[in-house]
């Protein structure tokens, strides 16, 4: 599967804005929202570069925690049916308008929210289409939450032959691979 520079960053933005949700999921939950105010969406918006962003308001703060709940509905979707409903929600609700752009040094890339768009129709627009092709391709189950129990992070699963089981092998898949190991041992001495 073909992955452009721009839907790769739309891909980033939409994982590391689902896992800025206060986690309920995991063994080891924690009720912290990662985007607590203005000062926190204005920082994801830089670290994204995300470009086209008048002044963020609390009303965009509470618009980018709404469609943050729906990507993580895409994330839990269990079949390719589930995850489309709320991908067209998302992008039909955010008045997508493509349009070729080549924008601060990037070649011809599609920008699928209209000018003006508020960040939460931005987001919905551009990373709901970039997690559109993946169900388009057949690749829906490539969009997954890491099999850490204390975890649970969601995680595009990019490998080639989508075995890719955590969010991030130094640290979750480590730990687990070192805990085992140490049960193992353990087992073996008892």
């Amino acid at each position: 599967m073909l992955i452009t520079h721009d839907t790769r960053c739309a891909l980033d933005a939409v994982v590391d804005l689902v896992n800025t949700a206060p986690d309920t999921g995991s063994a080891a939950s924690t009720d912290t929202e990662g985007l607590p105010d203005l000062a926190a969406l204005g920082e994801f918006v830089r670290s994204h570069d995300i470009s086209d962003v008048g002044v963020l308001t609390e009303r965009d703060l509470a618009g980018v925690r709404h469609i943050r709940g729906r990507f993580q509905e895409v994330f839990a979707a269990p079949e390719p049916q589930a995850a489309a409903a709320v991908i067209n929600e998302l992008i039909a609700a955010a008045g997508t308008t493509p349009r070729l752009t080549d924008h601060d040094g990037y070649d011809w890339h599609v920008h699928y929210f209209a000018p003006g768009a508020s960040i939460a129709d931005h987001l919905a627009a551009d990373c709901g289409m970039a997690l559109a092709f993946f169900v388009v391709a057949g690749e829906q189950e490539r969009l997954r939450r890491c099999e850490a129990p204390d975890c649970r992070h969601a995680f595009v699963d990019l490998s080639r032959n989508r075995s890719r089981r955590y969010c991030d092998s130094r640290t979750c898949g480590n730990r687990l691979h070192v805990a085992a190991y140490r049960a193992r041992r353990k087992e073996a001495a008892g």
